[in-house]
């Protein structure tokens, strides 16, 4: 299993869908990481020469920003949305849909499993 960027990519897919397990690299910039080192994308993982590897490593890490610094940066947006208490900010915060979503139902997700009120009346109660 081939390493790249701390992360181990499938040896028995093409490349090009073995480079999507890296963080921030999907199908489309996959498939330019092969056409600008001249790489064919249709060929396994495991036909990749080290050198090969060497040299797609050395262009995500120069070209795209990919794994750790994303990640990174990604956390800071939402730290930064946070401190300045916006309305995004502030959604993040409570673990809360973000973008809009409804939370009447739905959004089971964020909120985690059902929290039972205890000693909430029914509508039979009420006869």
């Amino acid at each position: 299993m081939p390493r790249l960027m701390g992360v181990d990519i499938p040896n028995d897919k093409q490349i090009q869908y073995s480079l999507t397990y890296l963080y921030g690299v999907g199908l489309n910039v996959a498939r330019e990481v092969c056409e600008k080192l001249a790489i064919d994308p249709t060929r396994p993982a495991s036909d990749i020469q080290e050198e090969d590897l060497g040299r797609i490593a050395a262009l995500l890490e120069r070209d795209y920003t990919v794994e750790g610094p994303l990640r990174r940066q990604v956390a800071q947006n939402i730290s930064r949305l946070r401190e300045i208490k916006s309305y995004r900010g502030m959604r993040h915060r409570a673990s809360l849909p973000v973008r809009g979503q409804r939370t009447k139902t739905n959004s089971r997700t964020r909120k985690g499993p059902r929290k039972t009120v205890a000693g909430k009346k029914g509508v039979k109660d009420l006869r």
